[in-house]
C-alpha cells in the first residue's frame, strides 16, 4: 500500500508493510513499517494481537536482581512506589524486553530529563534524591518494589521470587492503557 509522506508531502511515496509472527511472551504480534521512498522517513510499530489474562507482577529488587529479565508490553504500567516513580502507557508507548538494570536506566533518564527542566529548588532536590536512591539500588544499599501491571497480560518479570497475580476489575479500571478505550 502506498500513501502520501507526512514529512516531505510527496504523493504516493510512503510504503506500508505489515507482517505477523509469534514471539515468546507476547504471542502473536503485527509489525507495521512505513517508509518514504523520497525522503527516507521511517516509522515502525509492533502491536500485540492476543489478549491474555490481566496480570500484575511484584518483585523486591536490589543489586542481586539487576539481570532479571523483564518483558514490558506497550499497554503496561511500571512502578517503583517507594520512589514515587510510575510510567504509564501513552499513544507512543512501545513494548520491550530488558532487565531490571535497564528499567532503572530508563527511570534514571526520565528523572535526568525532568531535572534539566526543573525550575524550582524543591523539584531539583527531589530529582537528585531519586537519582541517589536509584544508584543505591544498583549498589546494593537499598531494596524497593518493582511493579508491572498489564491489562492485556503481555508483560512478565521472569524471576522465581516475582509474585504474579491477576488484576482486579477495579485495578484494570484505574490503569491507563495507551489506547482510547478498553473493553472489560
Amino acid at each position: 500500500m502506498k500513501a502520501d509522506c507526512p514529512v516531505c508531502k510527496e504523493k504516493g511515496t510512503l510504503i506500508l508493510k505489515t507482517t505477523t509472527e509469534n514471539i515468546p511472551y507476547f504471542g502473536e504480534i503485527m509489525e507495521s513499517t512505513v517508509k518514504c521512498e523520497e525522503c527516507g522517513f521511517k516509522h515502525s510499530d509492533v502491536i500485540c494481537l492476543e489478549v491474555k489474562e490481566p496480570v500484575k507482577y511484584n518483585l523486591t529488587i536490589g543489586k542481586e536482581k539487576m539481570n532479571t529479565r523483564v518483558v514490558k508490553s506497550q499497554s503496561a504500567t511500571i512502578k517503583i512506589p517507594e520512589l514515587g516513580l510510575k510510567v504509564e502507557p501513552g499513544p507512543q508507548s512501545q513494548g520491550y524486553v530488558s532487565n531490571i538494570e535497564g528499567i532503572l536506566e530508563r527511570f534514571q533518564k526520565a528523572v535526568n530529563t525532568a531535572l534539566s527542566w526543573a525550575e524550582d529548588e524543591n523539584s531539583k532536590g527531589n530529582a537528585v534524591r531519586i537519582l541517589d536512591e536509584l544508584n543505591s539500588i544498583r549498589n546494593g544499599d537499598k531494596k524497593v518494589t518493582l511493579i508491572i501491571e498489564d491489562p492485556f497480560g503481555h508483560s512478565l518479570i521472569e524471576d522465581k521470587n516475582a509474585i504474579k497475580s491477576k488484576l482486579s476489575p477495579e485495578e484494570i479500571k484505574n490503569l491507563k492503557t495507551g489506547f482510547t478505550t478498553i473493553d472489560q
